[in-house]
């Protein structure tokens, strides 16, 4: 019972260390390999080599298969190129296993040494998720060793020699149990792994470790098809495709395993040795003929796979927030910074159509402001809910300021957007119902200071993605000319009432309201250069305490 328990412990220390390795790679470097990614995407060839070089990263090919998927989801990564990127993740994971089947345990010791000293001493920073891979990286190959010593008294137990035996004779029996396996483990490579170690151990032979090895193959593809099958079509087609090359790879191989094993035995090689080859040179042959064959079976899964076609109108789901990514804050914040840039582009059609209505009084602008407003109000939630979930994952000081900063600009977005719409329903209810019209002087003033503010959108979501003190600084500089221009309105709306002109009088109440409503949706907007020009250093005094007050406003705001 204990060399049982010893091995498990063994297994589950492998998994847990490639779990370590991959996410703490990817809290550091997510969004610089997503990046890379889909820099490097548009020729197969690369591709393929950008994929195996991820993977050698990461340790997993799951975790490059979830990457890519997300980017394939989101258009920027065609699905050919995808799967390319995809064949050369599973030779990057046969290249860790070769690497990771070596005797290491003197590095081993060193890196779970030195791992610990950096996590320990740099907490919060990207050297404390360096430290944890190096940890995790450790404590793979320190496994890897448990394991051979756990399974030497298996050799000699009558019992665990018929459980192994059972696995020996029925090659198809032992892929779909590697598969299955390697399903639960969440990792083909910790599956190749211990299945060296057991055949080092003697405890099972080439004539089952072979099988074995396909059959992690087949069930890393199986796991990625699982992880996104209620994702959209466009992710669920790369993680098929993948499983559609293993499958076939493995069904032509498994009838020359037998062949294989015999020429092996009269070489006299070093049989753990030939369990990794025999997995880099299964991955090897299906990168080589499979990157020929990437565009057709790109084809053949957006047939099996095709898009849905919907009547229900779906602007008011999110596009970016993507929930595999929650687990790694870097690339979590980067989905939901671009979800919040898709808001402003709402928030910018609901300024459009408040400006039609104002010109135009065109009816139909009004109830296209309140729909878009309803998505405005959909997609604030779901960014809220999501940046909920990051905030569960231990974030770096830089993380935890860009949370902060994705939350205030969604916030003054979702209460931009409650302004545009209570400013068109007082244009309808103030103007359009009593038939009333803006003097041709008033109108040029609202709509003059209407353009203003979609120029100051655009420059506030620019700030918002690329943080540049110089823009931040014009919006503040545009805060201040939009403030003087307001009053010199005013002034200007003021003489039109002494002159007693009737349409200045009708709607002065609506004109003062409008101008308000406008002023106050500009600092909303130039409200993201603050925390800009506060990092950098650039704020006066008086403004800083205008700043922190203003975040801790918004902040505060109940979470609905």
């Amino acid at each position: 019972m204990t060399t049982l328990l010893n091995l498990l412990a063994g297994i589950a220390l492998l998994v847990w260390g490639t779990y370590l390795v991959r996410s703490s790679v990817l809290r550091v470097y997510g969004a610089q390999l997503r990046r890379f990614l889909t820099q490097n995407a548009d020729n197969r060839f690369v591709a393929l080599g950008c994929g195996l070089a991820v993977t050698g990263v990461l340790q997993s090919s799951t975790a490059t298969a979830l990457l890519t998927t997300s980017f394939t989801g989101s258009g920027f990564i065609a699905t050919h190129s995808a799967l390319a990127i995809m064949l050369g993740a599973d030779v990057g994971t046969a290249l860790a296993a070769l690497f990771l089947s070596r005797d290491l345990s003197a590095v081993s010791s060193l890196l779970i040494f030195a791992g610990v000293v950096l996590f320990l001493s740099r907490q919060r920073t990207h050297a404390e998720h360096i430290g944890r891979a190096m940890i995790g990286l450790g404590l793979m190959m320190l496994a890897l060793k448990l394991v051979v010593i756990a399974t030497k008294p298996l050799t000699q137990n009558e019992g665990a020699q018929a459980l192994f035996s059972s696995l020996s004779g029925d090659p198809l029996l032992d892929v779909v149990f590697a598969a299955a396996f390697a399903v639960i483990a969440y990792s083909s490579l910790a599956v190749v792994l211990l299945t060296s170690a057991l055949v080092a151990s003697q405890v099972i032979g080439l004539d089952s470790a072979l099988p074995l090895v396909l059959g992690a193959n087949i069930g890393s593809g199986v796991l990625a098809v699982l992880m996104t099958m209620k994702a959209k079509p466009g992710v669920r087609r790369v993680p098929l495709g993948n499983l559609i090359f293993k499958l076939v790879g493995g069904a032509l191989v498994l009838p020359f395993v037998k062949p294989l094993i015999e020429f092996v035995s009269s070489q006299g090689w070093s049989l753990p040795l030939v369990v990794v080859m025999f997995h880099l040179g299964f991955n090897l042959v299906l990168a080589i003929v499979g990157i020929t064959l990437v565009k057709p079976i790109a084809r053949l899964t957006e047939s099996l796979i095709p898009e849905q076609p919907s009547a229900i109108d779906n602007t008011n789901q999110p596009k970016y927030l993507d929930s595999q990514t929650l687990s790694t804050p870097s690339l979590a914040l980067a989905n939901a910074a671009r979800e919040a840039l898709r808001v402003g582009d709402y928030v910018n059609d609901m300024l459009g159509a408040l400006g039609r209505l104002m010109k135009e009084q065109d009816r139909n602008a009004a109830e296209q402001v309140r729909q878009l407003d309803d998505t405005v109000d959909s997609l604030y939630k779901a960014i809220k809910l999501y940046l909920t979930q990051v905030s569960r994952s231990p974030m770096t000081e830089a993380e935890s300021r860009r949370w902060t900063d994705i939350i205030s600009f969604t916030i003054n977005l979702e209460q931009v957007g409650d302004i545009i719409e209570k400013s068109a329903n007082d244009v309808v209810g103030k103007n359009l119902d009593r038939q009333r019209s803006f003097s041709p002087a008033g109108l040029a003033e609202l709509m003059d200071l209407h353009d203003r503010l979609r120029v100051n959108l655009g420059l506030a979501m620019n700030v918002f993605l690329n943080n540049d003190v110089h823009d931040a600084q014009r919006l503040v500089a545009e805060k201040v000319k939009f403030r003087e221009l307001e009053l010199l309105n005013y002034e200007k709306h003021l003489g039109r009432l002494a002159d007693q002109t009737v349409q200045s009088l009708e709607t002065s109440s609506l004109h003062l309201d409008l101008m308000r409503d406008l002023k106050r949706i500009n600092s909303h907007f130039c409200s993201v250069a603050y925390p800009i020009l506060e990092t950098a250093g650039v704020l006066s005094e008086s403004r800083l305490r205008k700043v922190a007050h203003d975040r801790d406003v918004t902040i505060s705001e109940p979470i609905q």
